[in-house]
């Protein structure tokens, strides 16, 4: 079974007050920062467009070295799952210092000139932070491949299911994700997500 996201506090939040450790769902929070006063501001967006893409940029930090790599990823549960080889240099970063943080962005249209005006870019992101593990126990990571298959099953491409033998030849990430934001930019209006665990 996959793990439930770790209870720690990014940096800069607060922590448990000893009441005791509220619901996930109630845990997260939405603030809104925006340049107008229009839109929605869940974090129902920022996780369909975390669905919706294959390939995201995980950011790790290797003692004053940054390091960031593009990745094939899957989305679930407030956990950013991603498979991989078994050894490697993001494998060995994240034993030393978990902290990661993942985007991912979609660019809506083609750039144009805007003649010395307000550029126009029209664009969605989503920055991601949290804990990053190397997931060492198979059964989870049969779990975590499986939803790979999964996410990539289409009727032209079936994907078979994988069992133990297959996946103690595969690595596997998991990202529990404890903040996100988001931008959006259609036109000439912004908006800025921002969710937060307020524990």
């Amino acid at each position: 079974m996959l793990r439930p996201p770790t209870q720690v506090p990014p940096p800069g939040l607060k922590k448990d007050t000893g009441r005791g450790m509220p619901s996930m769902d109630a845990r997260w929070k939405v603030r809104r920062m925006a340049e107008d006063a229009g839109g929605s501001t869940d974090r129902d967006f920022m996780e369909q467009l975390l669905r919706s893409e294959e390939v995201g940029r995980l950011g790790l930090a290797c003692g004053d070295e940054p390091y960031v790599i593009a990745i094939n990823y899957t989305y679930t549960d407030r956990k950013i799952l991603i498979h991989c080889a078994l050894k490697g240099r993001k494998l060995e970063i994240i034993r030393r210092n978990p902290n990661a943080c993942f985007e991912i962005s979609r660019q809506q249209g083609e750039a144009v000139p805007h003649a010395g005006n307000k550029c126009d870019m029209p664009f969605e992101s989503v920055l991601c932070y949290g804990q990053a593990r190397v997931v060492d126990d198979i059964g989870e990571r049969v779990e975590i491949l499986n939803r790979f298959q999964a996410r990539y099953d289409t009727p032209e491409k079936t994907r078979e299911q994988i069992g133990p033998e297959r996946a103690a030849k595969c690595g596997a990430i998991v990202i529990d994700v404890h903040r996100m934001t988001g931008r959006r930019h259609p036109g000439d209006h912004r908006y800025e997500w921002e969710c937060a665990d307020d524990a």
